[in-house]
């Protein structure tokens, strides 16, 4: 027999069986857990220097969060979270207190397409939102039923 006949039959296998699809749903916060540092006052106003003194941004007359230190600290002031499994992340305002995270209540999910990547977005009370990136097809399962029904923010990946 020829030794390269199983491998390619092997391989025909392992492609010809059809993917099944997947189940993702929108995290609960409760156990999510902070990534990043959130960046102290005296970094925010030493970014808030450098990026508002940019010339470009100021010839394109893109100056809006540089008139107002409270503005840019609004705009800056986040730090990564991601879900426990690690599949879901998003920047959350360090304004928030880690409870405050944690008790947040999901609201709402949407999908959408970034070329061939498909972003399935959680939204949740307080502003915050995490989001979840796939090659895969993705279609939300039942979304007017989501904000009232934490358990309906899901999506069918394949």
């Amino acid at each position: 027999m020829n030794p390269a006949r199983p491998l390619a039959l092997l391989a025909f296998v392992l492609f010809a069986v059809p993917v099944s699809a997947h189940e993702l749903a929108c995290p609960d916060l409760s156990r999510a857990v902070q990534i990043g540092a959130c960046p102290s006052e005296e970094e925010l106003r030493y970014t808030f220097t450098g990026f508002c003194a940019a010339n470009e941004r100021s010839y394109r007359g893109d100056t809006g969060v540089c008139t107002d230190f409270e503005a840019y600290r609004r705009l800056k002031n986040h730090a990564l979270w991601e879900s426990t499994d690690g599949a879901f992340s998003g920047y959350v305002s360090c304004d928030l207190t880690p409870s405050e995270v944690r008790s947040a209540s999901v609201s709402s999910v949407h999908g959408s397409k970034q070329g061939r990547i498909t972003v399935l977005a959680c939204g949740y009370t307080r502003g915050i939102s995490f989001s979840h990136r796939t090659r895969a097809e993705c279609r939300i399962t039942n979304p007017s039923a989501c904000p009232s029904d934490a358990a309906a923010c899901r999506a069918t990946c394949e």
